[in-house]
């Protein structure tokens, strides 16, 4: 993890966001609603330009900012997502809405281990980014990375939480340090998958980048 000075430093040089993306920042920190941080979602922009994906699965739309910003960092690009709160849902429609981009970012509206068939039919995904539940995060890997093309990649966020992940000492409650156990069980699991080449990068709260391997290359 970058220290808390070079995080600052960073979010300084970035330049300002549409006024209507800062609004979705202030809305999101002012009700609890937990988005990508600033600094890791540039990176994930940045990744996502390199790769020029057209299609995208995001597991956890939240209110719609990270769904949001790839539609808008990525023209020819068209995106499935997928919430299970009702008032963030509804949130969601509305945000996108703003932004003119419902005929791109279809947002299903149920749980995600329910919704794998029907997400699975708009597959095809050049690009799944994960960012639901943490203790849930494998499951979501084996059952989305299904319909994943050779060569795709799975983004998973928040995967260093808070770099607890690194401290072997319990922290707080049961259920937290339970928590801390599952994540640093999936980065384990990401890092010994035979299926895929996995990097962690210590930005934002941790973003895992797997790539799917060819079958010549396992």
């Amino acid at each position: 993890m970058i220290s808390q000075e070079v995080q600052n430093y960073i979010e300084q040089l970035i330049p300002k966001r549409d006024i209507r993306i800062q609004k979705i920042e202030e809305y999101a920190k002012e009700h609890g609603v937990p988005i990508m941080e600033l600094v890791g979602i540039e990176v994930l922009l940045q990744q996502l330009r390199m790769i020029k994906p057209e299609r995208i699965l995001e597991v956890g739309t939240a209110i719609g900012y990270s769904a949001i910003r790839m539609a808008e960092t990525l023209p020819a690009a068209s995106i499935v997502t997928i919430e299970r709160d009702t008032e963030r849902y509804k949130q969601a429609l509305h945000n996108i809405k703003e932004f003119d981009l419902a005929d791109r970012i279809e947002v299903l509206f149920g749980d995600a281990n329910e919704l794998v068939p029907e997400a699975g039919k708009k597959g095809p995904y050049d690009v799944i980014f994960i960012d639901a539940a943490k203790g849930q995060y494998q499951r979501f890997f084996e059952s989305y990375g299904e319909f994943l093309r050779r060569g795709g990649i799975i983004f998973s966020d928040n995967i260093l939480f808070k770099g607890y992940v690194a401290d072997d000492a319990p922290k707080g409650t049961r259920r937290l340090t339970s928590l801390i156990r599952k994540i640093r069980s999936y980065n384990e699991y990401l890092m010994n998958h035979t299926g895929y080449t996995t990097a962690i990068l210590p930005v934002g709260d941790g973003l895992g980048i797997s790539i799917k391997k060819d079958n010549e290359q396992r």
